[in-house]
């Protein structure tokens, strides 16, 4: 299964990805066997690993993208490294929290499953999680929704797929916990909101195929239904939750 290039939009992917509330990361602490070592794998520019750093002694961030490490933020309870999911160079029995914040996907199987028995240590855990289309107001998710299953809809791939379903069939044999109900929550205008939309893969493709911007072709309908552009709206990501204890 191919992963993903970011050569090209690392930069915006940094600036117009989602956070994740404070509240998701206070909840995976306390079911932790420990506060030593958090990984975050496929951290991408570190979105999930800033909070962890606030709540584990010392978080390893890895990703394949050295684009995307590149934008990451350093702080000095992390440690990015350019590394797979499948083979982290992390020690054995070494690690309380796995986190892998929406690119699951790319990778799950067999060979994660066993690096992630590997490196956790007795009693740890690994949350993933992956988020599809932002709720805003119906007019605008209905326009958003037709940008992602008409415009760009021959350019998603089988692993994008799979957030659609919201990870309900991705491999997770991991002992199941359950927690609360998270959201992303952002207050965006709407070039930001473009933007954001801007960093879905399919639309980086059909842009370099087609040598326009399919969002460009809908603008005027975003504005109709946004209202003023600098207005500012509230964006809500559902996060498609799955824990374990491993």
């Amino acid at each position: 299964m191919a992963e993903p290039r970011f050569e090209h939009v690392a930069k915006d992917y940094a600036s117009f990805r989602p956070g994740y509330p404070d509240a998701l990361f206070d909840a995976l602490a306390s079911l932790a066997p420990n506060r030593a070592l958090a990984w975050d794998c496929a951290t991408g520019s570190g979105q999930a690993a800033r909070p962890l750093a606030a709540r584990f002694e010392r978080v390893i961030a890895t990703d394949t993208s050295a684009e995307l490490l590149a934008e990451a933020p350093r702080q000095e309870r992390i440690d990015y490294r350019r590394a797979d999911a499948r083979s982290s160079g992390l020690e054995s029995g070494s690690v309380a929290l796995v986190t892998v914040a929406n690119a699951l996907h790319w990778f799950h199987g067999a060979e994660f499953e066993s690096e992630v028995r590997r490196v956790v240590a007795p009693g740890g855990v690994i949350a993933a999680w992956c988020y599809g289309i932002a709720w805003v107001e119906p007019a605008v998710d209905a326009l958003a929704r037709h940008v992602h299953n008409v415009l760009v809809d021959p350019y998603w791939i089988a692993p994008n797929r799979i957030v659609e379903r919201g990870y309900r069939d991705v491999s997770f044999p991991f002992a199941r916990v359950s927690v609360a109900e998270f959201f992303a929550d952002a207050v965006w205008d709407l070039p930001r909101y473009l933007a954001y939309l801007g960093t879905w893969s399919a639309v980086v493709k059909y842009r370099r195929d087609r040598g326009h911007d399919p969002l460009e072709l809908l603008r005027p309908d975003f504005e109709r239904a946004w209202g003023e552009p600098t207005k500012l709206r509230a964006v809500r990501w559902p996060l498609h939750l799955l824990v374990g204890r491993v």
